[in-house]
């Protein structure tokens, strides 16, 4: 870790309960492979290594192809998305690059024709969770793969 603070040793009662909202938007509805691509795409779009490091690894754990990865920051461009994760992909860029206008209406309807109003809040506290991990170890400077181990990331076996 760097020579920032250390949240997980500062505030530890304050990490264990997003770390509990974290585990609960894991274990809803919200298909895993979508989850896995956002968490992705903000970390990118924050400059977040820590979490995009930890998340590539959990989406090649959860069995997500390589050259889909990889897209993730291309993701208009390619093929390889259906237009439901595009669909995700774009509501995360909306929610975590917030503009004077917020989410446009025909954003949300878009991501109302792929999403029921469950799946639609599950996906929106996913991207509010992960925008909130990416500011705290942007703020820590936690480094890439600190915590691999702890969090049984070694085994994607990414270096």
């Amino acid at each position: 870790m760097s020579n920032r603070v250390n949240l997980f040793q500062t505030v530890p009662a304050l990490i264990k309960t997003l770390g509990d909202a974290s585990q609960a938007s894991h274990a809803s509805s919200l298909d895993i492979g979508i989850k896995n691509l956002v968490d992705i795409r903000a970390s990118q779009l924050n400059g977040c290594a820590f979490c995009l490091d930890m998340h590539v690894k959990q989406a090649k754990l959860h069995g997500e192809r390589e050259l889909r990865i990889y897209h993730v920051a291309i993701w208009r461009e390619s093929p390889l998305f259906t237009a439901k994760e595009k669909a995700a992909l774009a509501l995360c860029e909306a929610l975590t690059k917030l503009d004077a206008h917020g989410v446009s209406d025909e954003l949300y309807r878009e991501a109302r024709e792929h999403f029921s109003e469950v799946e639609l809040s599950e996906l929106a506290f996913s991207i509010a969770i992960i925008n909130s991990w990416n500011r705290l170890m942007v703020l820590s400077q936690t480094l890439p793969g600190a915590l691999d181990k702890a969090y049984g990331l070694d085994r994607a076996h990414l270096e």
